[in-house]
């Protein structure tokens, strides 16, 4: 993944929990017949830079803190209609928009408690998320949505953290609605420079979309699939002007826009009636902006019950990006 490259100087460690950067000052002694007005707690997003967002609307969580026992609980709030993580009925919580505050998450906490410093690039080699689509039902007002995350592994270097592995638990009101998790390192500017030296600076020419109904989308726009003239096979299409996949300036495509083209070619394949389970993603190369990618959806299992799919990009003859998609065939 790739990352907003503002650097602050405060060492991101100080930083122990938002809710201690907004303590309201003491206000002087009153008088004993004068008690203190009931004041209420205020809530806001955390740092955009720290979930390497540009935009303070793409910032999904509000709030974190260490766990006793171990771990961290991060709190989040789901816009009730995202401009993107949106499904067409508009009746549940998106998935994808789920994977993505998975994401937020893990660059959070390597920020604010990790030592990562700002600045540094995020690579994500997994993604996965798995849902219970009757629990995703959209609310009349929004919900406070807690993620207990867990570190299998923590990587290391020199005493400076550079990558791990997280589990999460997300729940609403007490009850669980999702999990999922993410693995990553984290490379110093001045090493990222190196490492993509020869990476091409513009993107290829914008190609055509897919009819939108047929990926589960409203908008061309938001469409990342372009036709070959096979029911299965697609070419990756690279909108660098679309605010949410390419919310700043990156030199390769976006984790989160393949994961999304995993979803519409599952889609495609199932039928736009399909409801997404799961998805599991594996990253092994950056797919670039300036080469053709091609996307591959093959149905590997299917039953009454659910339909798996297994999506592949191959760029330049090399697979840079697998995932399993499964889903019911049923709306909730």
């Amino acid at each position: 993944m790739s990352v907003h490259t503002t650097v602050l100087v405060a060492p991101p460690r100080a930083l122990a929990s938002a809710t201690a950067q907004r303590q309201p000052r003491p206000e002087p002694a009153r008088a004993a017949q004068d008690p203190a007005p009931q004041v209420p707690s205020l809530t806001t997003t955390v740092p955009r830079q720290f979930v390497h967002r540009a935009a303070l609307a793409e910032v999904l969580l509000s709030d974190w803190s260490r766990r006793d026992g171990g771990g961290f609980s991060v709190t989040a709030q789901w816009p009730r209609r995202h401009c993107f993580f949106a499904l067409p009925e508009d009746t549940h919580y998106d998935p994808l928009l789920i994977a993505e505050t998975i994401r937020q998450a893990g660059t959070l906490l390597a920020h604010a408690e990790l030592g990562v410093p700002l600045g540094h690039q995020f690579l994500m080699s997994e993604l996965s998320v798995s849902v219970l689509p009757d629990q995703l039902g959209i609310p009349a007002t929004p919900d406070t949505v807690t993620l207990a995350v867990t570190h299998d592994a923590v990587q290391e270097r020199r005493g400076q953290h550079v990558g791990g592995r997280y589990r999460v638990i997300i729940s609403i009101g007490g009850r669980t609605v999702a999990t999922g998790g993410a693995a990553y390192t984290c490379i110093s500017p001045r090493a990222y420079s190196r490492l993509r030296a020869s990476a091409g600076a513009e993107a290829a020419p914008l190609t055509s979309p897919v009819p939108p109904q047929h990926v589960g989308r409203l908008s061309p726009r938001d469409v990342v699939l372009s036709p070959t003239g096979r029911e299965d096979e697609w070419t990756l299409r690279v909108d660098t002007r679309h605010p949410v996949l390419f919310d700043h300036p990156v030199d390769h495509v976006p984790g989160m826009l393949l994961a999304e083209a995993a979803r519409q070619a599952a889609t495609h394949a199932l039928g736009q009636g399909a409801v997404l389970l799961s998805l599991t993603a594996r990253y092994g190369r950056y797919v670039e902006l300036d080469a053709p990618c091609r996307i591959t959806a093959r149905v590997t299992g299917s039953s009454s019950a659910q339909s798996t799919v297994l999506v592949t990009a191959v760029q330049q003859g090399a697979e840079a990006f697998q995932a399993t998609v499964t889903a019911r065939p049923h709306p909730c």
